[in-house]
């Protein structure tokens, strides 16, 4: 299996060096992608607004920043989103952020997009919430016809573009990999007709029902006259919900388990988040690089690093 690796934005209180040290230890430990999420502002609790998923001033640097400074300071580790919120984006910049991003980096990216949940911060970014799903699709079109078209022609419901060039190109052209996230039925159907990978996450794992979505995917994916084997899955490790957070965190052998837990299951990519490590009281550079070494190991010794 691969391992990505969910970049904790609170390390930016440890200054710029400490958010370049930590990047630098992902690759030096060896572990294969950085993965970094995507928020662009956080809703308070209001009227007429449901309590937030994630507290409202959780620190969360731009995703496409991060991931710039990143390239800069790594030569081998990937670099992906997971998962970009892309329709309250406008795609056209999106493609050129992700090409320049691409050229850049020597052609090591990987985008994972989403459609998101947050409606506040789709009103704060003046796109709207109720026909994200539309326009995630026919965005993920326009990418791919940005990132390999001479002469871009889009016409579409929502996006349009006539006779118009983005260049240069990005070093995988239109197979940089797109993957999609989320786990509602529509997501899974995306996945199986749109994606080159699925980047599924569970707020405590849950094999029988991990399982129900890989099997939809593929049921979807032969509807459409695709092979379901060319499909990616990525999984984060989470315990279960019975299951003390800090100490499956704190435990290499348990996240290893897991990890092969989902192996069996037929993932291809597992994703560790440095954000629950925080948690679990591994706060500084230096504690996440040892913790992360200590994984990385028992995970060689089990042999589940590809």
């Amino acid at each position: 299996m691969k391992f990505s690796i969910t970049f904790p934005s609170v390390m930016y209180r440890e200054g710029p060096q400490g958010v370049l040290r930590l990047i630098q230890a992902v690759e030096a430990v060896g572990f294969h992608d950085i993965n970094v999420l995507d928020h662009v502002v956080m809703g308070y609790e209001a009227p007429g607004r449901d309590k937030p998923i994630y507290p409202a001033q959780m620190p969360i640097l731009e995703v496409f920043s991060l991931l710039s400074f990143a390239a800069a300071v790594t030569s081998r580790v990937g670099l992906s989103t997971g998962v970009l919120v892309l329709p309250q984006r406008q795609p056209t910049l999106v493609a050129k952020q992700v090409s320049t991003l691409d050229t850049l980096s020597g052609g090591r990216v990987r985008l994972g997009v989403g459609a998101g949940w947050q409606a506040s911060e789709y009103d704060a970014l003046e796109e709207t919430f109720d026909n994200r799903g539309q326009r995630m699709d026919e965005a993920i079109q326009l990418l791919r016809t940005c990132w390999s078209e001479a002469n871009i022609d889009v016409q579409g419901e929502f996006y349009s573009l006539q006779a118009m060039a983005m260049e240069p190109k990005p070093p995988q052209g239109a197979d940089i990999p797109i993957w999609i996230g989320g786990m509602v039925p529509r997501a899974l159907r995306r996945v199986a007709e749109v994606g080159d990978g699925w980047m599924g996450m569970s707020f405590g794992f849950n094999p029988d029902k991990t399982k129900r979505s890989i099997e939809t995917i593929h049921e979807h994916a032969q509807a459409v006259g695709r092979d379901p084997a060319e499909i990616g899955l990525q999984m984060s490790l989470t315990p279960a919900r019975t299951d003390d957070p800090r100490e499956f965190y704190k435990n290499p052998q348990r996240m290893t388990e897991q990890a092969a837990a989902l192996g069996e299951l037929g993932f291809t990519w597992a994703t560790i988040n440095l954000v629950e490590l925080f948690r679990a009281g591994f706060r500084s550079v230096d504690a996440l690089h040892e913790h992360m070494a200590a994984i990385h190991a028992t995970l060689a010794a089990q042999s589940l690093l590809d």
